[in-house]
């Protein structure tokens, strides 16, 4: 069945909480491990309903935010959900309290990291909050919707915010300037707006925290991503390593890059072109990256190529940019068709090839695992794990690269590794500035601005934004959808690209070990913690104290020997 024709059904509150009431019941009532397990079995089935619905009513609305059904039933599950969050809250404390835990765990019939993730939920969550997450939700659906609205006027054209960013690649510096200059006035046309959204959003979560007994909402916002096995003082620890082995070395590389592009001076406008004659970009459009992707999987593994076979068939890919339609990029799964789902925006570039590696690593893990015991209660672990199989799997794509930018396939991984690397200070920035600011969330716009810049300058010193408009303020953080949307998310693409570029240099000495290892990682989901994850794997973690320094001593002698190819 295709995606366009997957039935959606709006699962009701009043129909939710009946069901869910009556199996709280029986696991409080069960008389054996046997019942409780027919209980549980229930809430998952339950739950695979609930995701199902909200999952494709998201998607469609995302496709067309003007849609006014879509819109309606978005609106309904961001009321409704907290609501049954809370129920399901009452389900996970009948399910710790039962005196069958021991039995259940010993006899292997649930394991015990499935209560060790239903302990972190309790922490994330409060009857006392439900008003303040759904005001929560209305909020962020504010934003997403000034943004994927909102046009941007280039040399007689009004064009959404993806199709803008494909000008800042240009190998003339006047038009990237330009598309810079228009992404920064537009913004400031819209910067009450943005500011206003953010601190309603950033008050909400702190008085969210507040009221569960939290000093701010930094704890509270690494329960909601649900980690089991790092917090703050590891992350810490990792934006260190990033600070002392990973900015040194990209500022280096970037300065080299300045120079190549013949400016004295790096500006932002310049930042996203690598090369002076104009970066790689796939040879051919939609139906050319299509068929490279097919053939490429067919020939990855045998797994690989069924996987890709159904996501062609079933037209689970959304991928032209047009407006009214979400301006990012995601990858979701319907339970209950065991369907993964991909969003994107092709605009010409390389990130159009990401999408068919990147975002096709998510769904190949979902696609793995839809049929795992605990798909509900773990999914495919943490976030950083998540993001492990993608970005793991955009450099496994190197070998085949010659057919997407033929030629330019060299040209193409040399861009890749360098952005890979300094994605890592950025990503850092972004995580930092949220830590900052739900610490301190009485912030003025212009306090939170000044705190980005003061980041920018310690983690990017190699970067300049003056003269752009609104940008040189310290607002290059308002389109970065994560920080209003998802709070503390962004770092787990920082962790994640840590293992993934291990796994890069693992695969150029040994391509099929490498490989093997990645997929025994992926087909795990969450059976395992992400530290676990990565010692079976035999990668380091992130968190150890110069855990980075191999990662970049190692990427710049590739990144020297693909410059010296080309």
């Amino acid at each position: 069945m295709k995606v366009s024709e997957l039935k959606y059904e709006r699962l009701t509150l009043e129909a939710f909480a009946q069901e869910i009431q009556d199996i709280i019941a029986q696991v409080k009532n069960a008389a054996s491990a046997h019942e409780v397990m027919a209980a549980r079995n229930r809430c998952n089935d339950l739950y695979i309903r609930l995701e199902t619905a909200q999952a494709l009513s998201y998607m469609r609305y995302s496709i067309n935010t003007a849609d006014e059904f879509y819109l309606a039933e978005k609106d309904y599950y961001d009321e409704m959900g907290p609501q049954a969050q809370n129920y399901l809250q009452e389900y996970t404390k009948a399910m710790l309290a039962t005196p069958f835990r021991k039995e259940l765990e010993e006899s292997g019939q649930i394991i015990p990291l499935v209560f060790r993730s239903f302990e972190v939920e309790l922490k994330a969550m409060s009857p006392e909050i439900i008003e303040d997450m759904i005001e929560e939700n209305k909020v962020v659906s504010q934003y997403s919707q000034l943004m994927a609205a909102m046009e941007f006027e280039f040399r007689g054209e009004k064009l959404p915010r993806p199709m803008l960013m494909k000008h800042a690649k240009s190998p003339d510096r006047a038009t990237r300037k330009e598309a810079y200059e228009v992404l920064g006035k537009t913004l400031q046309a819209h910067s009450q707006e943005l500011d206003s959204i953010f601190d309603q959003l950033v008050h909400i979560r702190d008085r969210m925290a507040k009221k569960m007994g939290y000093k701010n909402f930094v704890e509270l916002g690494y329960y909601r991503m649900g980690r089991l096995c790092y917090g703050p003082e590891e992350v810490k620890q990792f934006r260190d390593n990033v600070r002392r082995d990973i900015v040194p070395l990209v500022a280096r590389l970037r300065t080299e890059v300045a120079k190549n592009l013949g400016v004295d001076k790096l500006m932002v406008y310049d930042y996203d072109l690598i090369f002076p004659q104009g970066d790689p970009a796939p040879k051919g459009g939609k139906e050319e990256i299509f068929a490279a992707a097919k053939a490429m999987y067919h020939d990855m593994s045998k797994q690989t190529g069924e996987f890709i076979d159904f996501m062609l068939e079933t037209e689970a890919f959304d991928v032209e940019s047009r407006k009214n339609k979400w301006g990012g990029g995601y990858c979701t799964s319907f339970m209950a068709y065991h369907q993964p789902f991909i969003l994107a925006n092709f605009n010409g570039t390389a990130g159009d090839v990401d999408v068919v590696t990147h975002e096709a690593g998510h769904a190949f893990a979902d696609y793995s695992i839809a049929n795992n015991k605990y798909v509900v209660e773990l999914n495919m672990g943490g976030m950083e794990t998540a993001e492990t199989h993608s970005m793991s799997m955009e450099f496994f794509a190197w070998p085949y690269m010659e057919h997407f930018f033929g030629e330019d396939a060299g040209r193409y991984k040399f861009m890749h590794l360098l952005d890979a690397l300094s994605f890592l200070p950025y990503g850092t920035i972004v995580d930092d500035f949220q830590r900052q600011v739900y610490e301190n969330p009485d912030w003025t716009p212009e306090e939170r601005k000044a705190a980005w810049r003061k980041l920018e300058e310690e983690f990017r010193p190699h970067i300049c934004f003056d003269g752009v408009p609104y940008l040189e303020e310290g607002t290059r953080w308002q389109y970065q959808m994560h920080i209003y949307e998802s709070p503390f998310y962004y770092i787990d693409y920082c962790l994640a690209q840590t293992a993934a570029l291990q796994f890069l240099l693992a695969s150029r000495k040994d391509y099929d070990d490498a490989f093997g290892r990645y997929v025994r990682l992926l087909s795990q989901g969450g059976e395992q913690v992400f530290t676990d994850l990565l010692a079976e794997a035999g990668l380091k973690s992130p968190f150890q104290e110069g855990a980075l320094q191999e990662v970049a001593r190692e990427s710049e002698k590739l990144l020297d020997s693909l410059k010296a190819s080309l």
